[in-house]
């Protein structure tokens, strides 16, 4: 029986789904707990089909709600345990991610995105955003990977579990159902093989010795009896977060040191306008773009300065402004002006930016 399912490094042609479950795997999780839900049925059951043959567990809970909460319960117990869901099942599973927060345990969350609101489609759309970013009744302590492609998925499924063992801050990866259903190429690897050490878990509950003799007493809350209580663990969790924030943040830009106008964008809508940028730069305009890789924490740093030197900016997404509202707090004050390109619960090509973009300069 192999002990991983890769060795070496190796080409494949499979889904976004299949990726996720191969990478989860390859990160030494344990345990996935979960609820069908399109656009990531399949993450479940790719997993499913591994867990016998690499000594790894799955959990069918009866929705979204209890997925979420026997997450928590997993990393509790010390297993490096994860969920996948999309669309009205990320609604449910804030109250659990929420308790994640306030208790500082590393779950790990993959998201494929599909229309809204509500139910809506079972497809594709980049309007779970606000809600895996600042979503729950807390302040959004929480880390979210937008990715592109599959090979992204892969990398930052991986990423994610060493990010939320490292900070304890619950972590996203956010795809979307183009990604989750589409074939394409992609390397993966072994990531020990490639000198990428993984992040051991550790048990909350149940070590060995009494509490308060043998062990400091863990103390892991998530209510709180009096206003000062939670005023001083909301502003020692922000101080917390904003320090690592430059740590995790990631971004991607091109062109933006001369650009007249920078696109701005994230996750499969940035494939679209990276080809649209090359085209429109082989023709002489002045055009780049800036990719936040992490949608939280943000780039903060990199996307003022780029603001500042930019004349104008175009915030394309397949939303009504979910990324626009993160970037344009971050990037108060610039003078630049902001155009946008929006296409909620649709797919937008390479021809729709240069279109726009053309429209504008």
């Amino acid at each position: 029986m192999p002990e991983k399912p890769i060795k070496g490094e190796k080409r494949y042609f499979m889904t976004g789904n299949e990726v996720v479950a191969y990478a989860a795997v390859m990160a030494n999780a344990e345990i996935m707990y979960g609820y069908p839900i399109t656009p990531q049925n399949e993450i479940m059951h790719y997993w499913t089909r591994m867990a016998p043959k690499y000594g790894k567990e799955f959990l069918q809970t009866e929705d979204e709600l209890s997925a979420g909460f026997t997450t928590v319960g997993g990393v509790l117990a010390g297993r490096r345990a994860f969920t996948a869901t999309a669309g009205p099942g990320n609604t449910l599973m804030q109250e659990p991610i929420s308790m994640a927060e306030a208790m500082r345990l590393p779950i790990v969350v993959v998201v494929q995105q599909r229309g809204g609101p509500s139910t809506a489609t079972v497809i594709y759309s980049q309007q779970e955003v606000t809600l895996t970013t600042l979503g729950g009744n807390g302040e959004g302590f929480r880390v979210v990977y937008s990715t592109a492609n599959h090979q992204e998925l892969f990398d930052y499924t991986i990423k994610a579990f060493n990010t939320a063992w490292k900070y304890r801050f619950p972590t996203f990866v956010l795809g979307d159902g183009y990604q989750a259903k589409m074939r394409e190429s992609l390397t993966m690897y072994d990531p020990e093989e490639r000198g990428l050490k993984m992040v051991p878990t550790e048990a909350y509950v149940g070590k060995p010795g009494v509490p308060g003799i043998d062990r400091p007493p863990g103390q892991y809350r998530n209510t709180y009896n009096v206003e000062e209580e939670i005023h001083e663990v909301v502003q020692q969790y922000t101080k917390e977060f904003n320090a690592i924030a430059p740590e995790v943040a990631e971004y991607e830009s091109f062109g933006t040191e001369d650009a007249d106008l920078v696109i701005v964008s994230h996750g499969v809508v940035y494939r679209a306008v990276k080809e649209a940028v090359s085209e429109l730069r082989e023709a002489g305009m002045k055009v780049g773009y800036f990719r936040p890789i992490t949608l939280r924490p943000l780039a903060e740093k990199e996307l003022k300065e780029m603001a500042g030197r930019a004349k104008a900016l175009l915030m394309a997404e397949s939303s009504v402004g979910q990324m626009t509202r993160l970037v344009k707090e971050v990037i108060y004050g610039a003078t630049a002006d902001i155009h946008t390109l929006y296409k909620p619960g649709m797919g937008i090509s390479a021809e729709d930016v240069a279109a726009r973009v053309r429209s504008i300069l």
